[in-house]
């Protein structure tokens, strides 16, 4: 039988097509491997050589290369000869002693070619995650495996010389090439591994912060089952918004919001009426349901002592929403605090739509920290929003990426300063400024040492900031060491 590969063709070596070995280079170059293999004088003969074929397995090659040994059901012996360097090893010897686990908790899924979604499977005793539509039952002959060593260390060429001197060719049943070998199926990620419960948004606009939302539940949130239905959540949200204001119509249309209805809204959150037919409204539970206006209170509070940090004010109702049958406020808390000569609000949320529900309810915290701010006579600042629960229905997901849409690559100013990066003398200098003036200096030769120190001390919070100085640092330690000039980019 002629080996044929189904995958990686281009990129396995082969020796002799009918033989019955396959050499597992793992992280090891091939052409470094087969010549500690010709120092072992194995017969390498494309015509009498008893390996078929070299190739690497760098871990995420391993689906392919159990398809291509299932298509080519002579290779009966693996030899294992190269560095082991991210535990590769392991998960092919794994896998044909112990197959496979099941995963119940991972956010991949794989869709077959019958379009039939499955969870993954773990290699026993690793963290390997593949599909499960290559067992080791489905080999007709598990293949033998045996391990000869790091192709570096001086002994192996004796471990692979005496594998040889004993090799016997594997007595086996008739065996025939499958007609059918499992394609490699898509993956399909439910989510992308994150700390759900970490997130904070920081815009200027309040349409940029929802789009920032919706981002983030569409490739972070996790699917919960509710009662009304299953929802991608992500908990603790944070977002600010450090100028809201109501935008431009033509931007607001583009995102599919309706300038006049946000109006509305806002006229409405601050008119402070309950229709008939509501349980509750939240302009009622500012204005009248607690017998007191709360945010004439607050901004009556805030008028005689603006540093006053008593303004906070809730809109749950204790007594009545834990034992209500329906209608609860989702919006339970708002805060006031003059803070850099503006008034800031805070507001939190206990669940929350990021869909609907997310932009109109900003834009009406948006009037209602007007409000108060200018019965305050103090000028409206940031707006924060926290959500505990950040919800979107997934059958939502067509309209949220439409609002996303294509997001572009934007440079940020990091809040917490720059870097400048140049060489003195024999080490590199690292001032961390702020508006022209140098908070602090780092000094070293080597770019990891500077990175840890930068870290240590938080001095920067925006990630393409960090990646930007990394590539910096790196460029500077090059040339510091070859003794070339550097000129930060």
């Amino acid at each position: 039988m002629e080996f044929i590969p189904l995958y990686f063709g281009d990129r396995l070596t082969v020796i002799n097509p009918h033989g019955t070995i396959g050499v597992v280079t793992l992280w090891s170059r091939v052409d470094y491997v087969i010549e500690r293999f010709r120092q072992a004088g194995v017969d390498l003969d494309p015509a009498t050589s008893p390996i078929a074929v070299f190739g690497n397995l760098y871990g995420n090659g391993l689906r392919e290369m159990l398809r291509n040994l299932l298509y080519n059901p002579q290779i009966n012996t693996l030899l294992i000869c190269g560095n082991n360097r991210s535990g590769s090893k392991e998960e092919l010897e794994n896998f044909f002693i112990h197959d496979l686990e099941p995963v119940s908790d991972s956010p991949v899924k794989y869709l077959s070619e019958f379009g039939i979604p499955s969870t993954p499977w773990r290699i026993p005793g690793t963290q390997r995650l593949i599909d499960g539509l290559v067992t080791r039952e489905l080999f007709q002959v598990s293949p033998k495996l045996s391990w000869l060593g790091d192709p570096k260390e001086d002994d192996t060429v004796e471990e692979i010389r005496e594998f040889f001197k004993n090799f016997k060719p594997q007595q086996s049943k008739p065996i025939q090439r499958p007609e059918q070998v499992p394609s490699l199926p898509e993956v399909k990620t439910e989510y992308f591994p994150s700390n759900p419960r970490s997130f904070v948004v920081v815009r200027d606009s309040i349409v940029e912060s929802w789009k920032e939302v919706l981002y983030l539940l569409t490739r972070f949130g996790r699917r919960v089952t509710l009662k009304k239905g299953d929802r991608l959540e992500l908990q603790h949200v944070k977002v600010v918004v450090e100028k809201p204001r109501f935008e431009a119509e033509a931007k607001l249309k583009a995102v599919n919001l309706d300038p006049q209805r946000l109006r509305l809204y806002q006229e409405e959150l601050l008119r402070g009426e309950l229709r008939p037919d509501e349980t509750y409204h939240y302009g009622h539970r500012l204005r009248c349901h607690f017998g007191l206006d709360l945010l004439e209170a607050c901004a009556a509070r805030l008028k005689q002592d603006p540093e006053d940090r008593k303004s906070y004010l809730t809109l749950w109702d204790n007594p009545r929403d834990f034992t209500a049958a329906e209608g609860r406020p989702c919006l339970v808390s708002l805060y006031f605090r003059k803070f850099e000569n503006r008034l800031t609000m805070s507001a939190t949320f206990r669940t929350h739509n990021a869909m609907d529900a997310y932009p109109l309810n900003l834009y009406g915290l948006m009037a209602v920290q007007q409000r108060v701010a200018a019965r305050a006579g103090l000028s409206p600042g940031a707006l924060v929003v926290m959500s505990h629960s950040l919800g979107l229905d997934p059958r939502e997901m067509d309209r949220a990426l439409m609002v996303i849409g294509k997001r572009p690559f934007k440079v940020r100013m990091d809040p917490m300063g720059y870097f400048r990066v140049t060489l003195d003398g024999n080490e590199i200098l690292v001032e961390h400024r702020f508006e022209d003036v140098t908070l602090k200096e780092y000094r070293g030769k080597k770019a990891e040492r500077l990175q840890h120190e930068i870290a240590r001390d938080a001095a920067l919070s925006d990630i393409n900031h960090a990646i930007y100085l990394g590539r910096q640092l790196a460029k500077a330690e090059l040339a510091l060491k070859e003794g070339r000039e550097f000129v930060q980019d």
